[in-house]
């Protein structure tokens, strides 16, 4: 099981390893809209445990730039283990 720490109020979500961040992050308080990858709205930034991460989509690469490491849209991620620690 991997862990998602919400850096805002410490609160822990353990996740099965491979699954998306979304719902958990929304639950939070991550605002959503199109949950596409396009409209940016749940851009996060990972303070923590960026390589638990699947690497970034397309959309997310058209949307934040090549090479950009701390920033991501929770839409698109998945955890694939360990912790990873974000605020957003």
């Amino acid at each position: 099981m991997a862990k998602l720490i919400f850096d805002h109020n410490g609160e822990e979500i353990e996740l099965a390893d491979g699954a998306p961040i979304a719902e958990a992050c929304e639950e939070a308080g991550v605002p959503f809209a199109c949950t596409e990858g396009v409209c940016g709205t749940c851009v996060i930034e990972i303070k923590e445990g960026k390589d638990c991460l699947t690497s970034p989509t397309q959309e997310e690469v058209d949307f934040l730039g090549e090479g950009t490491t701390d920033e991501r849209l929770a839409c698109q991620c998945k955890i694939k283990c360990g912790k990873v620690k974000i605020t957003f």
